[in-house]
């Protein structure tokens, strides 16, 4: 019997996230209705490796091979993906796109923010790595595999000896917390990065004109945003009180699935 991929999310309630993690019920559902005719597994993260004063929910998905092989889980490839996201249920396999390397998306929202982090991390952290804008990937899809358990092993031996750096940019800078640096240590230890076409991760798209917000769009179609992509990551959406990531997250996921109790 071959070894199954793995969809892994992490959904861990948190003090500075109060509320965030209510809609994350649509995202993993819409990746079970994805993943489990396909024979793949959906492995939902709810309890912390760390607690939140040392290491945010977002650093726990570098956790994602270890906790595999803890829990004796068998796995050929993992998607690693934020729980912000909705699944398509005619997404194609991008599995058998990955051609076994380190996956992700080129990031594509916005870009002085990026060069911002890039420019902070580097200054603070990795001032002899290279990191260009046109290279930096979103860390909300990520493909791995089990040879990519040393390079995670390393991240975290990095994060145990640099965390109070981590956390004092993260505090005063305000620039991200898990992505950044790991575009910046998949360069410093030599990971293999293939990057997978936009359609597996349409990130912030209120910045595309993706999505209608009441008087200040031209369009009126609010889910026209379908046929840019197969995920949908709402990620850095305004807190509109209308149209915020919650009513997207719903109205998308009853669109494609129904109800969450159907």
């Amino acid at each position: 019997m071959s070894k199954k991929n793995i969809i892994f999310i992490v959904n861990l309630g948190e003090k500075s996230r109060a509320g965030r993690n209510n809609p994350y019920s649509y995202s993993i559902n819409s990746w079970k209705n994805w993943a489990e005719p396909k024979g793949y597994e959906v492995f939902v993260l709810t309890d912390r490796v760390y607690e939140e004063e040392y290491m945010n929910a977002n650093w726990h998905k570098t956790y994602a091979l270890t906790l595999l092989e803890n829990n004796d889980i068998d796995y050929n490839q993992v998607l690693i993906v934020d729980a912000d996201t909705i699944v398509h249920p005619d997404c194609p396999d991008f599995f058998e796109e990955s051609d076994g390397k380190f996956c992700a998306i080129m990031n594509n929202g916005c870009y002085e923010w990026v060069n911002r982090s890039i420019k902070v991390y580097g200054d603070k952290l990795f001032n002899d790595v290279e990191l260009k804008n046109w290279q930096y990937f979103n860390s909300g899809f990520i493909i791995v595999n089990k040879k990519h358990l040393e390079f995670f092993e390393k991240v975290h031996k990095f994060y145990d000896e640099s965390g109070d750096i981590f956390r004092s940019i993260q505090q005063e800078f305000k620039v991200g917390n898990d992505q950044t640096p790991l575009n910046y240590l998949t360069k410093l230890y030599d990971v293999d990065v293939k990057l997978l076409p936009n359609c597996y991760n349409l990130q912030e798209m209120h910045r595309k004109n993706l999505l209608h917000f009441p008087n200040h769009s031209w369009f009126s179609d609010e889910l026209h945003f379908l046929d840019s992509g197969w995920v949908y990551h709402f990620n850095g959406i305004p807190n509109h009180p209308e149209r915020n990531v919650g009513y997207w997250m719903e109205r998308t996921y009853k669109h494609l699935y129904g109800d969450l109790n159907d």
